[in-house]
């Protein structure tokens, strides 16, 4: 979706983590961030380098509350398009596109490759990329059950394990975590992969990973799949979901995401995200959705907004519903001052289907407008992503291989309470 590469910019950026169990429950999301900072010292023989500096792009707040700066709408191409186009005169939010990447030059365990231990495929996640594909993951679950640790040449430490848990009705998580350390125990990472299934047919890929260096900058990041059937429709549906998160150990700086895509086999797609960042005295919210019901009903919307400890907020929000060429637009760009002036604007859009278009507006400075005009009225009545993609894209999801059923044992599923009688007859 456009939106989603429309986030409110901040400035840094950054990796945080946290671990749970070896086998987190179904739904855990995924999350990443990152945050740069210029880094001097070394820790072992590796250097992490998270680096924290302005961004050119980036304008200065008390400057940025006086420019005006265009935002424009551009869905990716489709068989039908929708272009939208809002003029704000005083939105400082630059880019979504970070410049900041994270630069992990040397990290435990890539320090050491004379050593024959092994060696962690963690890194830092990059805010503001949505949910990756399972193939990006490259999650290897091995088959037999492996405990075992070392110690490398500089002092570092690491291991690895890998387990099967059982459960009632047909359930099985199989798992595999490892992790190391640095010799003084100031930097760390961990990554846990799991794979889970059940009688039911509900399948089950994840990952979740994380890390802290020496100087405390720590992140943190969950990814998932999973196959069910819906137990309304019946219908086979895969939802994918992401959550990143990284927090600064020196600034009051960091940044989390949560990232959800949901899909069932006759086209209804749902999809969203939402952001939060902080640099010191400003911060920042993003969040966005679409929505495809399958037969050609689409709702998407976008509502960002930002803050400065000194009291300037300003933000920008929209929404459209379309359905066979007939729907609305709709949004409000709004700013208010530190004294609490408040400018805002509002704009909409009626599309008829028959080549009129209704455009009307106003602001507090006291431009209005209502016009119609002609105008061809284009959207995406599908998603550029949809079943058949994120079924292509699941291979190991769908060749998980669940437990084998004993005869006459059948899965029990739960439809909830039953509806009331009817007591019309």
């Amino acid at each position: 979706m456009a939106a989603s590469s429309r986030g409110i910019s901040t400035p840094f950026g950054l990796k945080l983590r946290r671990t749970g169990d070896v086998c987190p429950p179904p739904y855990h999301r995924r999350v990443r961030l990152d945050l740069w900072k210029k880094r001097r010292k070394r820790f072992v023989d590796c250097d992490w380098r998270i680096k924290c500096c302005c961004s050119d792009s980036v304008v200065p707040i008390k400057k940025s509350i006086e420019k005006a700066e265009e935002w424009r709408f551009d869905p990716k191409k489709s068989t039908r398009r929708v272009r939208i186009q809002a003029t704000p005169p005083s939105l400082p939010f630059a880019s979504s596109h970070s410049r900041f990447v994270s630069k992990q030059e040397k990290f435990y365990p890539r320090c050491t490759p004379r050593n024959s231990g092994f060696q962690s495929r963690d890194t830092p996640p990059k805010r503001d990329t949505g949910i990756a594909n399972e193939k990006d993951w490259g999650i290897s679950l091995v088959n037999e059950n492996v405990k075992e640790s070392g110690t490398n040449e500089d002092g570092s430490t690491w291991y690895r394990e890998s387990g099967e848990d059982l459960g009632e009705k047909g359930y099985r998580c199989r798992w595999t975590k490892m992790g190391g350390q640095s010799h003084d125990g100031s930097s760390e990472w961990k990554e846990t992969w799991w794979a889970k299934s059940d009688w039911t047919g509900y399948k089950e890929l994840g990952v979740e990973k994380s890390g802290r260096n020496a100087e405390g900058d720590s992140w943190w990041e969950t990814w998932q799949e999973v196959l069910h059937q819906d137990e309304w429709s019946n219908l086979a549906r895969i939802e994918r979901s992401a959550q990143k998160q990284a927090k600064s150990g020196t600034e009051n700086a960091g940044w989390y995401e949560k990232w959800w895509e949901k899909y069932d086999a006759k086209g209804w797609t749902e999809k969203g995200a939402h952001k939060y960042g902080r640099l010191n005295e400003q911060s920042w919210w993003e969040k966005w959705g679409e929505h495809y019901d399958g037969r050609g009903s689409v709702l998407k919307w976008t509502d960002k907004w930002a803050e400065t400890e000194l009291g300037t907020k300003w933000g920008d929000k929209w929404e459209e519903k379309f359905f066979s060429g007939i729907g609305s637009r709709q949004g409000e760009t709004w700013h208010v001052s530190p004294s609490g002036d408040r400018w805002s604007r509002t704009w909409g859009e009626e599309h008829f289907g028959n080549g009129k278009v209704h455009k009307y507006g106003k602001s507090t400075t006291g431009e209005s407008w209502d016009i119609v005009v002609d105008e061809e009225t284009y959207y995406e009545a599908e998603p550029h992503y949809g079943w058949a993609d994120v079924v292509g894209d699941s291979s190991q999801l769908l060749s998980i291989e669940p437990r084998e059923r004993p005869p006459g044992v059948y899965p029990i599923i739960d439809f909830g309470s039953s509806p009331p009688p009817d007591s019309s007859g």
